[in-house]
């Protein structure tokens, strides 16, 4: 059935996108589980000769010795 124009011309309520925004969060939050779920984890032998201690890029930025430097 076509819909009339007065219908297809509606804005709709702070309401009804809520809820299609939630719905839309819903499947996206199962796709992601099913993706966690069938994912298979690397076993990567441990880095040799690497930094003691945390990374130190793990924030975006190479840290040493508490001196930082942008690459």
């Amino acid at each position: 059935m076509v819909k009339p124009m007065s219908e297809l011309n509606k804005t709709p309520s702070p309401e009804e996108v809520a809820a299609r925004i939630a719905e839309a969060a819903r499947r996206a939050n199962a796709e992601a589980e099913v993706r966690r779920a069938a994912e298979v984890p690397l076993k990567l032998p441990p880095e040799k000769g690497g930094p003691k201690g945390p990374e130190p890029t793990r924030y975006g930025d190479w840290e040493r010795k508490g001196i930082i430097s942008d690459f």
